[in-house]
């Protein structure tokens, strides 16, 4: 990929590596009610899917397997899912096939799209470009695509998430801010040298002050919290943590 950034080549090679632990994931979302993050979050409690899709040009930026166009195929739109991992992409193709729901699947990162200028109602993204890209590398490549009016929704870890978690492998957020808020930007988790992948992570602030620079309004933040006896596989946050403080977080924002 020419003039490709320097984490891209690292999160491909380590998605590559988790692909086979996500086909099952895949079969639950592309056969269940839309979940949300860790915990499952079912959209009918959390309301994160916009109304009046039907006919609505989507795109999904860092799709892994595509369930999230999965269920906005569903609800009438026309999806493209953008991935960079050819892995994870095949398990999106083979979950197509299973369901007999097609729709675009192109190899390529979030940050460099092939599409046109203003050809999207709605860009989201569950993780994928939400935390795998460099929020100011894809948060223009959103605008770029989006319409004017169009919206953007994106979902991910919190940035208190990010001020707690250690960087031990198994081991979940504490009660202590760990590291800076002040310049968060670029994650490298150096515990797991099998784990070579790059996550971003901006405050509050800086969201607000990118979005608003490249000509979108703030809509609304959505801090989740699970309910009461929900269960995770992730090990990097309790839900004692994630009762009293959001460890995922919501953004949704419409372009000027």
């Amino acid at each position: 990929m020419a003039g490709e950034l320097d984490y891209l080549q690292r999160n491909r090679e380590s998605w590559s590596d988790f692909a086979p632990d996500y086909v099952a994931p895949a079969e639950e979302a592309w056969g269940g009610a839309p979940r949300w993050g860790i915990w499952g979050l079912l959209e009918s409690d959390v309301g994160l899917l916009p109304s009046g899709l039907n006919g609505k040009v989507t795109v999904e930026l860092g799709c892994g397997t595509a369930y999230v166009s999965a269920w906005l195929a569903r609800r009438g739109a026309s999806p493209i899912a953008i991935d960079l991992t050819p892995e994870q992409l095949a398990t999106a193709a083979h979950m197509q096939r299973e369901h007999d729901l097609y729709f675009p699947l192109i190899r390529a990162a979030g940050e460099q799209t092939p599409l046109p200028d203003e050809c999207a109602d709605l860009v989201i993204s569950e993780y994928g470009s939400a935390i795998w890209s460099d929020p100011y590398e894809w948060i223009p490549e959103a605008a770029r695509l989006l319409r004017p009016g169009g919206e953007l929704l994106f979902f991910g870890n919190s940035a208190l998430l990010m001020l707690c978690v250690p960087e031990i492998d198994g081991f979940a957020a504490g009660t202590s801010l760990i590291r800076p808020q002040r310049r968060m930007h670029r994650f490298e988790w150096s515990d797991d040298p099998s784990d070579n992948s790059v996550e971003f992570a901006i405050s509050h602030g800086d969201w607000i002050r990118l979005l608003r620079r490249n000509g979108f309004e703030v809509e609304e933040l959505i801090e989740l919290y699970p309910p009461e006896g929900a269960t995770t596989g992730y090990p990097y946050v309790t839900l004692d943590w994630a009762r009293q403080w959001p460890c995922e977080e919501a953004w949704r924002a419409r372009k000027r």
